[in-house]
């Protein structure tokens, strides 16, 4: 579809092409999430299968960078697309209790809903992993190396944080026995101390993991 101005206007399941940072390489996706101007958030890699946000970067093996500006066909003096706008991740928390207040961050809180189901949640990465590489080297020589983008693990990283809060809050208000729900909730918490080696990746205090040692 052609929006005004003559920029694509993708939906969830239409094709486009993007550089997939598992790959190596420019591949045919599909769109699994766009947003209401009708512009690629998260695309799915149709060759491997790997979820990443939309870029709209270049092959690496060609010697060209991923554009500065915003995507081909889009307006002039447009702004590059942004997954997460700075004004959602520097947004405050929303105070349930005040329903005047609540009215007016509405959007503010189905934005956060939503990508926290989708994945793109308003986490930042601390500034000096960024652009940077995980690399796994085997002890015997002769083999090859593996290494992705510190992007991506963080990603990953981040989407475990989501589903482990989620089920925390499932097992809270589960009609279950007390003592089983201190049992589980206990493991919950052995899994955060044993996630904290990663508290290094996050830019904020806030957004880190905290076991049974620490306070939150």
């Amino acid at each position: 579809m052609i929006g005004s101005g003559g920029r694509r206007r993708f939906r969830a399941g239409d094709s486009l092409e993007d550089l997939c940072r598992a790959c190596k390489a420019v591949r045919g996706h599909t769109v699994i999430v766009a947003d209401p101007e009708g512009r690629a958030l998260r695309v799915i890699c149709d060759y491997c299968g790997s979820q990443h946000n939309y870029r709209g970067a270049r092959d690496p093996e060609s010697g060209l960078k991923p554009p500065s500006g915003p995507p081909r066909g889009a307006p002039v003096g447009a702004a590059p697309d942004r997954a997460v706008t700075e004004r959602e991740r520097t947004f405050p928390v929303v105070n349930v209790s005040d329903q005047d207040e609540n009215a007016m961050d509405l959007e503010m809180l189905l934005r956060r809903i939503i990508r926290e189901e989708t994945g793109l949640t308003p986490v930042s990465m601390a500034e000096k992993w960024r652009g940077g590489e995980m690399v796994l080297r085997p002890g015997r020589p002769g083999l090859q190396d593996k290494s992705w983008p510190i992007e991506s693990f963080f990603h990953k990283v981040v989407m475990l944080r989501n589903r482990l809060r989620v089920l925390e809050q499932q097992i809270n208000g589960a009609d279950v026995p007390e003592d089983l729900k201190i049992k589980l909730q206990g493991y919950i918490t052995g899994c955060y101390g044993t996630l904290t080696s990663f508290n290094i990746l996050f830019a904020e205090e806030e957004d880190r993991f905290h076991g049974s040692s620490e306070t939150d």
